[in-house]
């Protein structure tokens, strides 16, 4: 009988270089058929054509702080309009030598944020912080107080002003939606039926009508000689907008919870209060994490429709800008400038939510 001897260990063997790796996972995603194949190489070609132009033009023959004469002279990316009106941009009309204000009010709000990210540090002693630091930003762009000069509201602008909008617009509007979505869901008609009222008009309008109604036709119903400032009447009407979608996305959640947790509630001598506060509202919100997120960073971004009403945020600066002749022309950099704040805040809810998620666990 023949001795065969014992072959080497094939764990030791290592899978072809054509199937793992880069190499392996573009051959089973972008040519694993000629179709594909194709595609692929069709979508390489427009690439080419397309990403070494736009390098060239933002990065290579670019201009950063040279004059809109030099802009002009050239075919590269003119940088140099940010550079030369940024203070414009960001603060607006605030005045040059009071910019520090609004500067260290946005500088506390991003503190807070940053601190909020982290879930470990959620306290009643965070919630009276947000709730100092919210008071002493508007003491530093409003002033008033001994040291700092009164600065009307009209001049506020820019990035401070597109920033309050939106943090105390979705401060205010998240708990109103709440209330709204508890208000649809109650047994009492009186407050259901006001409830339906209030989403479904709200809803059934967009926000521009909202905005404009704020601006030109609620003076009109006010006493003569009083008056309610621009901003304030512009802040109130996204947060009735806000607060509607956040009503529906949060009536989801509740119409979600199963019967048995109002009776397991029931059974242990609960009342309404107590069941939603302690049991059903966790969860709920919990659930619709996701889309109430979506919401919030859709009125964020909606917020620059105040511009539409002459109030100046950092969308209306940079317009602005673009109206002065020496920077004609250059509409692309100054929005790509706005694109990238406004990404960059959109992203850092995106990616505060999906953590959020994580830690809660919403899939159990």
């Amino acid at each position: 009988m023949a001795v065969y001897e014992p072959v080497e260990d094939f764990k030791d063997l290592k899978p072809p270089i054509t199937n793992v790796g880069v190499i392996g996972w573009m051959r089973s995603n972008l040519f694993n058929t000629w179709f594909n194949s194709l595609l692929t190489l069709v979508v390489f070609y427009l690439l080419w054509q397309v990403i070494p132009p736009c390098i060239r033009w933002a990065l290579v023959d670019s201009h950063w702080t040279g004059t809109s004469a030099e802009c002009h002279k050239t075919g590269g990316a003119c940088w140099s309009i940010i550079h030369a009106n940024i203070r414009f941009i960001i603060f607006g009309f605030y005045p040059p030598a009071e910019q520090w204000r609004p500067l260290s009010a946005m500088m506390m709000l991003f503190a807070l944020l940053i601190v909020s990210r982290n879930r470990n540090w959620w306290s009643k002693y965070l919630a009276f912080a947000w709730i100092a630091g919210l008071v002493i930003m508007g003491l530093l762009m409003k002033g008033g107080i001994p040291g700092l000069t009164p600065i009307d509201s009209d001049q506020w602008g820019g990035l401070p002003l597109t920033l309050m909008l939106s943090v105390f617009g979705l401060a205010a509007a998240y708990p109103l939606g709440v209330f709204l979505a508890l208000g649809r869901q109650s047994r009492l008609p009186v407050i259901k039926t006001l409830t339906v009222i209030y989403i479904e008009m709200i809803r059934g309008v967009p926000l521009i009508s909202l905005l404009f109604m704020s601006a030109i036709i609620f003076p009109l119903f006010l006493p003569e000689g009083v008056t309610i400032n621009k901003i304030l009447r512009a802040q109130a009407a996204i947060i009735m907008f806000t607060a509607a979608y956040v009503a529906e996305v949060v009536r989801g959640g509740l119409q979600a919870m199963p019967t048995g947790q109002y009776e397991a509630a029931d059974s242990i001598g609960l009342n309404y209060v107590q069941t939603m506060r302690l049991i059903i509202l966790p969860q709920a919100l919990k659930i619709v994490i996701p889309p109430t997120v979506s919401i919030l960073i859709s009125a964020f971004k909606d917020t620059s429709l105040v511009v539409i009403i002459a109030l100046y945020d950092i969308l209306k600066t940079t317009q602005s800008t673009l109206s002065n002749p020496k920077w004609m022309g250059f509409s692309t950099e100054a929005y790509l400038f706005v694109a990238l704040i406004y990404f960059i805040c959109c992203y850092f809810m995106s990616t505060w939510s999906r953590r959020l998620e994580v830690e809660l666990s919403t899939d159990r």
